[in-house]
């Protein structure tokens, strides 16, 4: 039997929501992995929040931004140890111009980015520096990028969240629409499109879960199936963005509100990154 200390059990306990003992018994049954412990407290039915960003995380920037031609976008998180260093004015202008050069580059991948030149000095030994002057560790943990016909950034006050959105088209009608598209992935968090665009893999996993619970709840076997295909067309609906109710319209899903805009227009990819995550 693994051996689970209490550091993980309070880990698991804040990704998840569950209770102390469950999480406990959940890690000792999925020997420590801690991936394997939330499935297994999701089909015992336990809480597993959505939103893990409750759970142990540094602190930093996450700043997006878009080229002068508004077809490229790139965003960053870039990490340090307090929010004290990550408001400071050396901090932020140190984030601000990582990014400006990802988007002047056209930067592909972190990998690469950490490689360009910033002020005589490759990003990543800039960040090193920029460590030894605040005297916190400081990372670059997660980059994006988007190109696009026409790309959107919104930047979440304080800039601890950020998204990337990009459009099959570029006209003054679809400004509108991106920016407040924009700003749904941010407050809405989908994690995908829409259910094509899902990894089969999730799909499988989200539908054996289903399954599991409906079995639990004591159904006839003839009947999960059916059931668990029910559940499944639910979670496409909540977290894939053109199926989610529109927040700026109730009344609406995000698929109708583009149709009404323009019955081609289409959001043909998004990123998004906050803090902890």
């Amino acid at each position: 039997m693994a051996n689970i200390t209490a550091a993980e059990v309070n880990n698991l306990r804040q990704i998840t929501g569950a209770g102390m003992m469950d999480c406990k018994k959940a890690l000792v049954e999925a020997e420590g992995d801690v991936e394997k412990a939330i499935e297994i407290l999701r089909k015992k039915g336990q809480k597993v929040a959505s939103n893990r960003a409750d759970k142990d995380a540094n602190e930093g920037k996450v700043i997006a931004k878009v080229s002068a031609d508004n077809t490229f976008g790139s965003m960053i998180m870039l990490n340090c140890e307090t929010d004290f260093v990550a408001n400071s004015e050396a901090f932020v202008t140190f984030a601000n111009s990582v990014v400006d050069l990802a988007i002047e580059k056209r930067v592909k991948s972190l990998d690469e980015l950490l490689q360009q030149n910033i002020n005589d000095r490759t990003v990543e030994q800039a960040i090193t520096d920029l460590g030894g002057k605040t005297g916190e560790k400081t990372t670059l943990a997660h980059y994006e990028c988007l190109a696009g016909e026409r790309v959107f950034a919104y930047n979440h006050l304080g800039n601890r969240l950020a998204t990337l959105l990009a459009l099959n088209k570029s006209n003054n009608e679809v400004e509108v629409v991106g920016r407040e598209l924009a700003m749904q992935v941010a407050a809405m968090a989908p994690v995908a499109v829409d259910e094509t665009s899902i990894p089969q893999n999730i799909i499988d996993k989200e539908l054996e879960i289903a399954k599991d619970i409906v079995r639990q709840e004591g159904k006839p076997e003839d009947m999960v199936e059916k059931i668990a295909m029910g559940k499944l067309n639910k979670f496409f609906k909540e977290n894939t963005l053109v199926n989610q109710i529109f927040v700026r319209d109730g009344k609406k899903t995000v698929a109708e509100y583009l149709k009404q805009t323009d019955p081609t227009l289409k959001v043909t990819e998004f990123k998004r990154l906050i803090l902890g995550e």
